[in-house]
């Protein structure tokens, strides 16, 4: 093969495989999982008819809806051993990072995993239900161990948004909460070839197992440039506390530092997402008597759109909104790995029933070939 003369940074636009998971237009704003729109699952379904949807590419019936619920609740215990790795890393490292704890901690799941090596696709979709399951009771479990609590025993009877809450807190959410949790979660579950559910592909390819092929994901995630976005918003906002907003963004600006939150390279219109998130964080900042927070948030959006035409992301508003339900800020990428959990587990599933190894090429740039090679003792 000859070596390739162009490149394309960062792969943009590049068609790396087919998928019957996720569309998105990004001219006319369209995100849909399966061929559902997102703002019909988000209004009308909730986010385990939505997992459901895309691991078997079709919606449950009320049954199987049930059913799965069952099987969630019923892995959402974590394994002895892992609990105890948890309470280890943060005896030893009381400042680690949750998204450090949850990386390690979703890999040692695997050691424990009822299914094993068995990589029919019967096994990958029970153990795509229990990685789910188990990462919502793993980001709730590392909240309250790193702040010297109790973990909370899940409760089966809640949903999985609820019991996230219930396990995180210590109290039953507000049915508003709930909901709220829940649409989050179907906004965040899927989102095409990001960079972390191409990681988990690329992994997956080689036939690796699940559990490292979502290791991946998640070590993709942590960067700043993809789950840690929505963090770098509510430290923005909380900055900007009572002063004026528009004053602290144009000195922002000013110097020539990026404003978080803003712009898509996917979407060039409103973040379809964003549309639900708004929504959400006025009702919920209005509810926890953080009004201010939710109208800088406005104010800051209608500049930014104004002067830099630039729309929202899905971070921007899901920022407040957490904040609103009393979530640590540097939780919230450890939340949006529960949600992209059905998603990443889902695109491993699709990229073993018809598996090609990921193996793109680079344009050489380095020294001309070939180089004059010195001897050690003449250099």
């Amino acid at each position: 093969m000859a070596n390739p003369t162009a490149t394309t940074r960062g792969l943009a636009d590049v068609v790396a495989s087919p998928s019957a998971i996720c569309f998105i237009d990004g001219d006319q704003g369209v995100l849909a999982y399966r061929g559902f729109n997102i703002h019909d699952l988000a209004e009308r379904s909730t986010f385990e008819e939505t997992a459901y949807l895309l691991w078997f590419g079709r919606l449950p019936t009320a049954a199987e809806l049930t059913a799965l619920r069952q099987q969630l609740a019923a892995s959402s215990t974590l394994p002895t051993p892992v609990s105890q790795l948890l309470a280890s890393i943060y005896a030893a490292a009381p400042k680690a990072l949750p998204m450090d704890a949850l990386r390690t901690a979703a890999s040692a799941l695997g050691l424990y995993d009822a299914d094993g090596d068995d990589m029919t696709r019967d096994a990958n979709v029970r153990k795509a239900i229990r990685l789910l399951a188990q990462t919502a009771t793993l980001v709730a479990a590392i909240d309250r161990i790193r702040k010297g609590k109790t973990p909370v025993a899940p409760d089966p009877s809640l949903s999985l948004a609820g019991n996230f809450l219930y396990m995180l807190n210590g109290a039953r959410p507000s049915p508003t909460a709930e909901r709220a949790f829940d649409i989050a979660l179907i906004l965040h579950a899927d989102h095409e070839f990001n960079a972390s559910t191409f990681a988990a592909r690329v992994t997956a390819a080689t036939l690796s197992d699940i559990h490292s092929a979502v290791t991946s994901a998640i070590g993709a995630l942590k960067g700043p440039l993809h789950g840690g976005a929505n963090q770098a918003v509510i430290n923005l906002l909380l900055q900007v506390g009572d002063a004026d907003p528009l004053a602290f963004i144009k000195d922002m600006i000013a110097k020539k530092a990026k404003v978080p939150g803003f712009g898509h390279r996917v979407y060039h219109t409103e973040d379809p997402r964003a549309t639900h998130l708004r929504q959400m964080s006025r009702e919920l900042c209005q509810a926890a008597g953080l009004t201010k927070l939710y109208e800088n948030s406005h104010h800051i959006e209608e500049y930014i759109k104004s002067e830099k035409k630039l729309n929202p992301n899905v971070d921007f508003y899901s920022a407040s909104a957490y904040y609103a339900m009393g979530i640590s800020p540097d939780l919230y990428t450890p939340i949006f790995a529960i949600s992209r959990m059905s998603g990443w587990t889902a695109h491993v599933l699709e990229q073993y029933s018809d598996n090609r190894l990921i193996r793109p090429r680079a344009e050489y740039i380095g020294p001309q070939v070939p180089q004059t090679y010195v001897p050690l003792d003449q250099r």
